[in-house]
């Protein structure tokens, strides 16, 4: 079991950078493959990005290529995801996820834990 806490979250004018956190609790986070994805009002959860166990190899939806940076630290057992040059498109609610299966994956479905996200908000 993992149990998972976004925070970061916030308001920004377009242009402006934020940096997500995600901490696990329990011994085993690098066991899991981490994800961020996100979900804007009336819109299903979209995938962002995501990271290997290592931290060796990175994925991201073409999007937010360029601009958004995942990252972890298996010694504090928390996920990362910088994200520059926001654009108003960017609103959302932040979910990062855990995944027991060895291969970075697009699909919310193939994602064993969640946590309760964070709202991101860029206003024009």
């Amino acid at each position: 079991q993992v149990q998972l806490v976004e925070s970061g979250g916030g308001l920004v004018q377009a242009g402006g950078s934020l940096r997500l956190s995600c901490t696990a609790s329990g011994r085993t986070f690098s066991s899991y493959v981490m994800g961020w994805f996100r979900q804007a009002p009336g819109k299903e959860r979209e995938f962002v990005a995501a990271i290997t166990k290592s931290g060796s190899s990175t994925y991201y939806t073409n999007s937010v290529k360029g601009r958004f940076t995942i990252s972890r630290d298996n010694a504090k057992n928390t996920v990362y995801l910088q994200m520059n040059s926001l654009k108003p498109e960017d609103t959302a609610v932040y979910y990062c996820a855990a995944r027991s299966g060895a291969t970075m994956k697009e699909n919310r479905k193939e994602y064993d834990y969640w946590g309760q996200g964070t709202q991101v908000t860029v206003s024009s």
